[in-house]
């Protein structure tokens, strides 16, 4: 079995987090169960970067279905079968691309083959496109709408004029990690704001059980909620996971891996990202 990219970044975050935390050791020790000998050591590449990486060698070879039916063993959801459950549907959305699906029978996980329904998918032609995204006007800031708190205030401020700045000299991955970081700031304000709605979503990730406390979310689990709860829409939602991608590349090694290098068109599309969204919250709050 061999999947695609996005496949594999769906599955990553799966075992990294949304399944249950493991922490760096625990993800070595994962790894080696498939047949890896490695050694958690210092300087150990950061958790996304090295699940990345293992599950990239594995990819097309038997130890990725063991991967796979370890992680969604289900002995290891026996307090919340409901989890696993909602955890093998969102994995076989992606899997459907690569003609896979996985399914439960009792005890155990089988992997078979699916015929990808393009009728699923019909509605993905009338969402907007990256240049349609980055025609819109926005408007300016309306920080008063906004209810961020007075001292988180002058810092998401001064990082909005930092990215104006940046912007204007070409410094294009500053721009990015700017714009994923404000991002997260922003999007955890709102939900310190609104902790009901955000913990009692069906997205809101759990560990043991229990939802995280919010400053524990990663800005994956942000996103998701925030759309989910009606706080940013589907393009802000879209456009803000490919945000959250780039940032990503703010590991020096996981930048060299992947070859990336930012261009100022990418900058652009992360800072009206960044845009949507205070557009969006600010109407919405």
């Amino acid at each position: 079995m061999i999947l695609c990219q996005k496949t594999i970044e769906k599955l990553r975050t799966i075992i990294n987090e949304e399944s249950e935390y493991r922490s760096g050791p625990q993800l070595v020790s994962f790894f080696n169960n498939l047949g890896f000998n490695d050694e958690y050591r210092p300087g150990f590449p950061s958790r996304w970067a090295y699940t990345q990486e293992k599950l990239e060698k594995i990819n097309g070879a038997p130890e990725l279905d063991k991967c796979i039916k370890t992680v969604f063993n289900p002995i290891n959801f026996i307090e919340d079968p409901t989890q696993l459950q909602g955890l093998i549907d969102a994995f076989n959305k992606y899997l459907a691309f690569d003609g896979w699906m996985i399914t439960r029978q009792g005890k155990e996980i089988l992997i078979k083959k699916a015929n990808f329904d393009e009728s699923a998918f019909s509605e993905s032609t009338d969402e907007i496109t990256e240049q349609e995204f980055l025609a819109k006007d926005f408007g300016a800031i309306e920080w008063n709408q906004l209810n961020i708190e007075n001292a988180l205030l002058p810092v998401i401020k001064q990082r909005v004029e930092e990215i104006s700045s940046c912007l204007k000299n070409n410094a294009a991955l500053s721009v990015i990690f700017l714009c994923g970081s404000t991002l997260e700031g922003l999007l955890l304000n709102v939900a310190r704001e609104h902790p009901r709605e955000f913990n009692t979503s069906v997205s809101a990730p759990q560990k043991d059980q229990k939802v995280k406390p919010l400053q524990e979310w990663t800005l994956d689990n942000l996103i998701n909620v925030a759309y989910e709860v009606g706080f940013i829409d589907l393009d802000v939602k879209k456009f803000s996971h490919v945000l959250r991608d780039f940032r990503n590349y703010i590991h020096p090694y996981e930048q060299m891996a992947r070859n990336f290098n930012p261009t100022i068109e990418t900058a652009k599309i992360s800072a009206q990202v960044l845009k949507a969204a205070f557009s969006q919250l600010g109407n919405k709050l």
